[in-house]
Order: structure tokens, then C-alpha cells, then sequence
């Protein structure tokens, strides 16, 4: 290969590296797209009463949160990202005197509103890492509940499995929370639902950025909910 034809090969690989940067940072510059709309469930209440068992609880966006968390290295040192958003929602279909026969519809939440300390961090996980433009909803469908008591106490905590579809990004892949309950002394549900799980099986990828050394491979996932019925 002569000189001549060197010099054209690092120019050219210089313009595509110049492009590739140009466009990975105007994704980290891009605008994020505002939630379509306020989240409301659209599963549980639905359906007819003959095929749930006792009251229909939905999951309120004041009381509630769901988090991730993800450790990395920045500039260095440690770091835990954590992002967090009010809007989600879902349905528990919960009878107190029968917990046995306890039905979850389909949890939701809106990937547009998580926010972490850092607008720079948010829209590139707008924009790069949760495509939220086109997949606006994270949603997890259980398929069946695992590990219900058979008596409850008001004020006193219980707990169980749900096992469902996690979907990310448009790719759907098993997953299973462990999950605890307390009915309160009020009439509400509260409590969580957390699970760990590799994000790269949801097709996840995180940008390389200069000063990022690392990102761990695991994010753990936790829904803090309060649900309350229309009664």
C-alpha cells in the first residue's frame, strides 16, 4: 500500500469518526419527546367481576415510584445511578379474607419520565439506551403468582413471587419479582416489587463515554407502589 493511499484510508477513517461522534452527541444533546399522556391502567378494570375475586386496587402515581439502579465508574470513582419516575400504574385484584385467589394485571411505566441527577445522563438514556421516542411504556405481565398465604393480617406484611414478561426496548423476556405487601388499617395495598436482572437480554446497550470507565452489567429494578380502590 503506498502513502498516497494510506493518507486517503486515515482520512476517511477520521470523517467516519468525526460523524460517529457527531451523532452520538447530538443524542446526548437531543431534546427527550413529552409522555403522549398522563399513565392510567388499562387492564384490571376491565374486567367483569365474575372474574376477579374481591376489590380492584389501582396503583397511584402519588405514593409510588419505580426505580433503577446501576453502578458504575465515574471519573474514577464509585458511582450508583439511580433513576426514578412516578408514572406507573397497574391493577391488584385482592379479596383480604381469600389472598389466595390474588390476580395482578399488567404493570406500566413510562420510560419518557425517568430522571436521574444529571440531564446529560437523562437524555442519553432517552435517546441511547431506552429508545423512548419509540418505546414510550416498560411493561411487566405477570403470568402467575407464587407463594400467596392463605391468611392475611391488616398492618402486617406478606409476601410472594410474580413471575411474568418484562418488556424493554420492544424485546420480551421472563422475569420474576419478589414482592411484599401490607394492607393497611385504610383499605390501601403498599409495598414493593424488586428484581435484578442483566439489561443486555433486553437489548440494552450503554454508550461509551470518555468518562465512564465502567457500568456494571446488572440493574436492579423496584417498584414502591400504594394501590387504592375507585370506592
Amino acid at each position: 500500500m503506498n502513502a498516497s493511499t494510506i493518507r486517503r484510508a486515515a482520512l476517511a477513517g477520521s470523517a467516519f469518526l468525526v460523524l460517529a461522534s457527531a451523532s452520538l452527541g447530538y443524542s446526548f444533546l437531543k431534546p427527550t419527546a413529552s409522555q403522549s399522556a398522563p399513565i392510567e391502567s388499562v387492564y384490571m378494570s376491565t374486567l367483569a367481576s365474575d372474574e376477579t375475586s374481591g376489590s380492584i386496587y389501582t396503583i397511584q402515581t402519588s405514593g409510588s415510584k419505580a426505580t433503577f439502579t446501576v453502578n458504575e465508574v465515574l471519573r474514577g470513582s464509585p458511582f450508583t445511578v439511580v433513576g426514578t419516575t412516578d408514572q406507573v400504574t397497574g391493577d391488584i385484584a385482592f379479596d383480604v379474607d381469600d389472598p389466595t385467589s390474588a390476580q395482578l394485571g399488567p404493570i406500566m411505566i413510562d420510560a419518557r419520565t425517568l430522571a436521574t441527577d444529571d440531564n446529560s445522563r437523562n437524555r442519553a438514556l432517552f435517546n441511547l439506551i431506552l429508545n423512548a421516542e419509540q418505546y414510550e411504556y416498560i411493561t411487566f405481565t405477570p403470568t402467575s403468582l407464587s407463594g400467596l398465604p392463605e391468611t392475611v393480617t391488616i398492618g402486617e406484611p406478606f409476601t410472594f413471587q410474580a413471575m411474568g414478561d418484562l418488556a424493554i426496548k420492544g424485546n420480551i423476556r421472563p422475569a420474576t419479582f419478589d414482592v411484599t405487601v401490607v394492607p393497611t388499617a385504610d383499605g390501601r395495598l403498599e409495598g414493593t416489587a424488586s428484581t435484578t436482572i442483566n439489561y443486555a437480554d433486553w437489548g440494552v446497550t450503554i454508550p461509551s463515554v470518555p468518562f465512564v470507565a465502567s457500568v456494571d452489567n446488572q440493574v436492579a429494578l423496584q417498584l414502591d407502589f400504594a394501590a387504592s380502590t375507585s370506592a
